[in-house]
């Protein structure tokens, strides 16, 4: 174990606060993020770190590979003018899109991996295809252990997260006058679904981690151009808990079909982590040594986690300030002083693993 210690959490951290309000005020939505790539590449020069810009646009900074920390440097769309107001407590909080999901996550982790010397990497993608995640784990080996960047709280580990499953349904029928019986094809869409629907209906009495939960994303139908087919295409994803795999949930889903065909195009496996591996105690041991007292987390959705998880064979935990309930919302923001703290977590949980 290394000598580090956590950042004092009683003072400002002036320098990951000064990140975290440069990267915010560089907009970087999926397929956008190298300007904000370079406001890291230049943070991580400054500290006399090795770091380059894969094929991809992945900002890597290979060094102590004991513990590799990694979030992601785009958001999804949306304008939050960038300001710095005290909230109704007093607390300095910044403003703007990506300052919860997941700059701030982004930004501890880039200054605890300066101070502690491990493995750093900002990815692309992660909003949209997670292809800089999956680019990661093609393009090099496992380090020994793995963390996340995304909002969990000063004090949350995240352990688990659902997988996902999307496709597009499509079906085409013969044209014909609305009088007619026969369903068509906008209806054959409708039925198909309707009974997924029903088939993972959510129970109340089960926790949401642990089901199913099926949504259409978006449908488009009508008379096909010439006048002779109707045409219809749904667009579903499926969440998938750790007591299934994506295959089982693909099977029930098109053992309903009757008409038309899904093509399947993403398939990401659930992940579910130990709590009693080193990495999860390193954490529950640094979270309290802020006055914290530590929570172990299951998320409904989706992260990259679950990317790392389905190639490496390592030890992995999610962690990040910020409360993931203003994820991608219109007053996304984070209090600086849970910043700070998350900072000092992240040091003093990654010197445990040294």
């Amino acid at each position: 174990m290394s000598d580090a210690a956590a950042a004092p959490v009683d003072e400002p951290d002036t320098e990951a606060r000064d990140l975290l309000e440069r990267l915010v005020a560089t907009p970087s939505p999926s397929g956008e993020e190298a300007a904000a790539a370079q406001v890291l590449v230049e943070f991580l020069e400054a500290h006399d770190r090795e770091v380059f810009l894969d094929d991809i646009g992945n900002v890597r900074a290979p060094a102590d590979d004991s513990v590799l920390l990694t979030s992601h440097v785009d958001t999804v769309p949306g304008d939050i003018p960038v300001r710095i107001e005290e909230s109704e407590e007093g607390v300095p909080t910044l403003w703007g899109r990506g300052s919860v999901d997941a700059k701030g996550p982004l930004a501890a982790m880039a200054v605890a991996a300066v101070r502690t010397g491990v493995s750093f990497v900002g990815v692309v993608g992660e909003e949209v295809d997670s292809r800089g995640a999956r680019f990661l784990v093609e393009d090099r080996e496992a380090p020994d252990a793995v963390v996340n960047g995304e909002p969990s709280g000063v004090d949350g580990i995240t352990l688990g997260y659902r997988g996902i499953l999307s496709g597009t349904y499509v079906a085409t029928s013969q044209s014909g006058h609305t009088s007619r019986p026969e369903n068509n094809a906008i209806q054959d869409a409708i039925a198909w679904w309707s009974k997924v629907e029903a088939e993972f209906e959510n129970d109340p009495y089960e926790p949401v981690f642990e089901q199913v939960t099926a949504k259409p994303v978006s449908i488009e139908g009508g008379t096909s151009d010439d006048g002779l087919s109707v045409e219809a295409t749904m667009d579903v994803q499926l969440r998938v808990p750790p007591s299934m795999t994506c295959e089982e949930v693909r099977e029930v889903a098109d053992g309903y079909l009757q008409t038309g065909h899904v093509n399947w195009h993403d398939s990401v496996r659930p992940t579910m982590a130990s709590p009693r591996t080193d990495l999860a105690r390193a954490f529950r041991v640094a979270v309290r040594s802020v006055d914290l007292e530590p929570r172990l987390l299951r998320k409904t959705g989706t992260a990259d986690v679950n990317i790392y998880a389905g190639a490496w064979d390592c030890p992995m935990v999610t962690y990040g300030p910020g409360d993931s309930d203003l994820d991608h919302a219109p007053d996304e923001r984070l209090p600086l002083p849970e910043l700070d703290r998350a900072t000092a977590v992240l040091e003093a949980a990654v010197g445990r693993m040294q």
